[in-house]
């Protein structure tokens, strides 16, 4: 019955918070007593609470996640310019060889994802010398400072001083002041990307719409594999035959208008 009509967050957050408050009272009636924090601990029923310390920790999950991405990126980008010519010949080749042979291309992704494992078969058995525990340095708890600890025990309502309540919220204020202007550019980009279509620049709506249709007609008439073929190798070309300046499809995109300047 629950996956035919699940129960909402806030109806399982009250479910939990329940759950836990029982399990807490039923422990500390037992012999030795349990206090309610080493419950509340255990059961993790603090992990949605604030905690600076956390962000930070998160962030740092967020950038090693997202590291191997970024990698690739940078390599790709280190290709296109030609820093390693060798690297750039041999995808050029590869290039070639995928254009004219679809069929190889799940099969290469595959090869890819298994030399990436095997790999990393070499840190299996690290990994099982190491039992789970909790991670000091994942969880940056060796570069937090008194403060932090403070206002991450600190219950609600606070039971600090106004000053200290105080200076805690305008620290919070600026870290969300950044979270707003990310928030905000996001937001511009996606307006950009509906400016495209939607007429709110008269002149940019019909050139991207008059190279729609050019570009239609010629992917009616010419084969794939050629505009494929093409299209990768002006990405890789020379940078002899490359202009300093940004893209002028860059340019057009980064001039479309968003809905940041009728903000109050």
């Amino acid at each position: 019955m629950h996956h035919v009509k699940p129960l909402g967050v806030v109806q399982q957050e009250v479910l939990r918070s329940t759950a836990v408050k029982i399990i807490a009272v039923h422990l500390s009636r037992s012999e030795p007593p349990m206090r309610r924090e080493v419950v509340l601990h255990m059961l993790d029923a603090d992990t949605h609470a604030f905690s600076m310390r956390k962000v930070r920790a998160n962030w740092v999950r967020i950038i090693n996640v997202i590291a191997g991405v970024i990698d690739i990126v940078r390599w790709i980008d280190d290709t296109r310019v030609w820093k390693n010519p060798t690297a750039t010949v041999l995808v050029h080749a590869l290039l070639v060889l995928l254009v004219w042979f679809p069929d190889l291309i799940v099969p290469t992704l595959a090869f890819y994802v298994f030399a990436i494992g095997a790999w990393n078969y070499r840190f299996l058995r690290s990994s099982k010398a190491a039992l789970p525990h909790f991670d000091p340095k994942l969880s940056l708890a060796e570069a937090v400072d008194r403060e932090e600890l403070d206002e991450e025990f600190d219950g609600m309502p606070s039971g600090r001083s106004p000053e200290t309540v105080r200076a805690r919220y305008d620290k919070l204020r600026a870290v969300g002041a950044r979270v707003q202007t990310v928030l905000g550019d996001l937001a511009a980009q996606g307006e950009r990307v509906q400016a495209l279509v939607t007429w709110r620049d008269p002149r940019a709506t019909g050139i991207f719409v008059g190279l729609c249709f050019v570009v239609a007609m010629i992917l009616y008439l010419v084969p794939t594999k050629m505009v494929a073929m093409a299209s990768g190798f002006y990405c890789f070309r020379h940078p002899i035959f490359r202009d300093r300046m940004p893209s002028p499809a860059l340019n057009f995109f980064r001039r479309l208008p968003s809905l940041s300047d009728r903000l109050m």
